[in-house]
């Protein structure tokens, strides 16, 4: 019996190691020919194609679109999964590719036919756009067309990739759409809930202006002298467990030349996006002419766009943060408003599933609670998107970009721009709609006004202020009073863009490491007041929380990777939030409505019930707010306990709590790879509500500094490598430096690889 049982273990044996060696043999031969020659009937003239020492695309060609030709076979080459996955994502189309169990995924993402408005924005682009489109198109399509062998995600789950359109790609801007402002859409449908659940004065108490408004003119909104409302929901079942949900941001900020030893202005920028494998951006410089300049564009691409998103040209700079702009209205019919059903038809393993979608004058209608609202959102507008931030690559000055600024259609962004002269300046750059009054909640029929048909125009600018600096972190930029005209879709706290505008004026003079500092900031100034409310509440109970007061005393005031008070202090305040206001996100959540944006302005409410101490706010069965409390602490520390597999405070460490973990979307179906698929993980160093913004899966996906004509000192340091193959030398070049907070250079170094591109014929 244990002779066949040894010659079966040795047969498994066998068998794995047989498949593992195929499995790589397989992957060697997907990847990309980095070198040598190729031949193309759609460039004008030859190009190359060269990979420095970590797999930067370095771009040499005759003109812009033969530039965008060429990026489309460097963005094919190494990302083309991804690519797949972006344009899927919007389209509703990942369950053809992946299985049923993404079609409530694919759902959601159809209730906004993004695949047809896509056919809408590429018809209405003008010659020069759509040229730049299908030459990119071109690249892409023939390095799918030669793939002997298609990336291993596509080997794994037996399909082919698709061959890639121009409309591919402005559904590539649509899936950021839904990445920067899908929450917008979300939050005023739970301010539109609270207000029919609760009351307006429900709504007005939740929503209170933060006291750590920070506006580039620092203009405040008064606080209000709002009372605190009676809370009616007071059952045991009212309570559920809400996880705090990201708190999706970025930060960038500028200074003047008067405040650099060069005379140049300096820009960074940190853009703060889920992190995965391969990270969303790719570095890439493009040299080319146009319109007789000698362009030279580096910085950060999107595989499937042609262009540079953030970057520099040489003689400007330029970063982005969603702005927040309030872009969204969603409109209440009333019950005899005719309205129409569309069949939408998704595609899974050659059968077809049907998804019928209401329709109405205003757009897409979504029933709550027996009640429709229709959505008008920026997004579903032709003027959503167009390529006109390639235009950038032409500018020599702050003036001439923020022109082009004016003409951009993306999602509404934080647009800072720095010149090698010395100035610097602001404004909302992307797809704002021209109506004029935006609300926090539904608006009937009646207030629905039609000019949102059209982009705004008419956008502030601030250039140059006194006081030569600029921030923005996602909270209010704009003044008090021009809130009346842009509104609030989400703006975040403030506390973030508060603390860079402190550490900004602590010095006179700056340079790309101390604008890096600033990005690494993890003081935990947000934070502080909560740790003193801790402090005081354990200290009424010495005996029992001894060692947990010790903690506390000694909690370094930063989310560093060695705190266990900033651990004990962070998750308690989440579990006060969660306590508090589930009652409210459960009643939203029971007829389907997402609360997780309403947590962004929570604070001021927060503070209000905790020094009032309203016994209406009391959840069942505590006795006292002290008890309540004391117990939302235990329960806190017992959470992390089980979590985290142990029973001493000492483990319990804010790196190990907030390990950063950079994963491959298919390492959790394969986890025999994972090791080889995911970066290393590392130890937690920062948090939301600080300028160091990291979270398990998220935190800044680039960190960008640099002086307009002075860059062999700018900085891009970017959380993974250039490629998506996990075989290729650049799958994770770059990561070390992100890892342990060094200096990646913006330009690229010495020339590893070149593929020469030449016209056929």
């Amino acid at each position: 019996m244990m002779h066949w049982i040894k010659w079966l273990s040795i047969g498994f044996i066998s068998i794995i190691l047989a498949l593992a060696v195929t499995l790589v043999v397989v992957m060697r031969s997907s990847l990309p020919d980095l070198g040598g020659a190729l031949d193309s009937p759609h460039l004008s003239a030859v190009s190359t194609l060269s990979r420095d020492t970590l797999g930067q695309a370095i771009i040499n060609a005759k003109n812009r679109t033969d530039a965008a030709f060429t990026l489309g076979i460097a963005h094919a080459q190494d990302r083309l999964t991804q690519m797949d996955l972006q344009r899927r994502v919007a389209a509703g189309e990942l369950a053809e590719w992946l299985g049923e169990k993404l079609i409530d995924v694919d759902k959601r993402a159809r209730f906004h036919q993004f695949r047809k408005r896509a056919d809408v924005v590429y018809r209405e682009l003008d010659s020069e756009q759509k040229a730049l489109l299908e030459a990119y198109t071109r690249g892409v399509n023939q390095v799918i067309d030669e793939l002997s062998v298609p990336p291993f995600e596509y080997v794994l789950t037996g399909f082919s990739p698709a061959r890639w359109t121009p409309q591919d790609s402005i559904l590539v801007v649509f899936s950021m759409y839904m990445d920067l402002q899908l929450g917008q859409v979300e939050l005023d449908m739970a301010r539109t809930g609270v207000a029919r659940y609760f009351g307006q004065p429900m709504l007005e108490f939740l929503t209170q202006p933060s006291p750590y408004q920070s506006a580039l003119d620092v203009s405040v909104i008064p606080p209000k002298d709002i009372s605190i409302p009676e809370l009616n929901i007071q059952t045991a079942d009212a309570h559920q467990t809400f996880e705090e949900p990201l708190d999706i941001g970025s930060n960038n900020w500028a200074v003047t030349g008067t405040l650099t030893r060069t005379g140049s202005a300096m820009l960074a920028n940190d853009m703060h996006l889920g992190l995965r494998v391969p990270i969303i951006w790719y570095r890439t410089q493009l040299n080319y002419i146009h319109e007789s300049h000698d362009v030279q564009l580096t910085g950060v691409s999107l595989p499937g766009l042609p262009g540079i998103v953030v970057g520099t040209n040489g003689f400007i700079a330029w970063g982005f943060t969603n702005s927040n702009l309030d872009n969204v209205d969603w409109i209440a019919l009333s019950e005899s408003t005719k309205t129409h059903t569309i069949i939408e038809k998704i595609s899974i393993d050659n059968d077809e599933y049907e998804y019928k979608l209401e329709m109405s004058e205003f757009g897409p209608v979504r029933t709550v609670d027996n009640k429709r609202y229709a959505l008008s959102w920026v997004a579903h507008y032709p003027y959503a998107v167009n390529l006109r931030i390639a235009d950038l690559d032409t500018p020599q000055s702050v003036d001439d970009a923020l022109e082009v600024a004016g003409t951009m259609a993306i999602p509404a962004q934080n647009f800072v721009v720095v010149d090698g002269q010395g100035n610097a300046a602001w404004t909302p750059g992307g797809a704002v709609t021209a109506r004029s009054t935006p609300t926090l909640r539904a608006i009937a029929e009646a207030k629905w006004d039609d000019s949102w048909g059209q982009n705004e125009r008419d956008l502030p600018i601030i250039k140059n202020p006194p006081k030569n600096r600029i921030w923005t972190a996602n909270s209010r930029v704009i003044s008090a009073e021009q809130m009346s005209r842009f509104g609030d879709g989400g703006y975040a706290l403030g506390a973030r863009a508060k603390q860079i505008e402190q550490r900004l004026h602590e010095k006179q003079q700056f340079n790309e490491q101390d604008f890096y500092a600033i990005q690494l900031d993890n003081k935990a100034q947000f934070l502080t007041p909560w740790h003193q409310h801790l402090l005081a509440l354990l200290q009424s109970k010495q005996d029992k929380y001894h060692e947990d007061i010790e903690t506390l005393e000694n909690w370094q005031a930063c989310a560093c990777e060695s705190s266990v008070g900033y651990t004990l202090v962070r998750r308690y305040r989440s579990s006060i939030v969660d306590a508090l206001f589930s009652p409210i996100f459960s009643k939203l959540t029971e007829n389907e409505i997402d609360p997780a944006q309403l947590y962004r302005q929570l604070e001021p409410a927060l503070w209000q019930l905790l020094e009032q101490q309203p016994k209406s706010w009391l959840p069942v069965g505590q006795s006292s707010w002290q008890s309540f409390l004391l117990s939302r602490y235990d329960i806190t520390k017992d959470k992390l306990f089980k979590k985290h597999g142990t029973r001493s405070l000492m483990d319990l460490t804010w790196g190990k709590v907030n390990t950063l973990r950079v994963a491959h979307p298919f390492a959790k179906q394969m986890p025999f790879m994972a090791k080889y698929l995911n970066m290393d993980e590392v130890a937690g160093y920062g948090d939301s509500y600080m300028p160091a913004v990291q979270l398990p899966t998220f935190g800044a996906s680039q960190r960008f500094f640099v002086q307009p004509k002075h860059l062999e000192k700018a900085i891009m340091t970017i959380p993974g490598g250039q490629s998506g193959h996990p075989l290729s030398p650049f799958y994770k070049t770059g990561f070390d430096d992100y890892a342990n907070q060094r200096s990646t250079p913006l330009l690229p170094g010495p020339v590893e690889h070149t593929l020469t591109l030449k016209p056929a014929g």
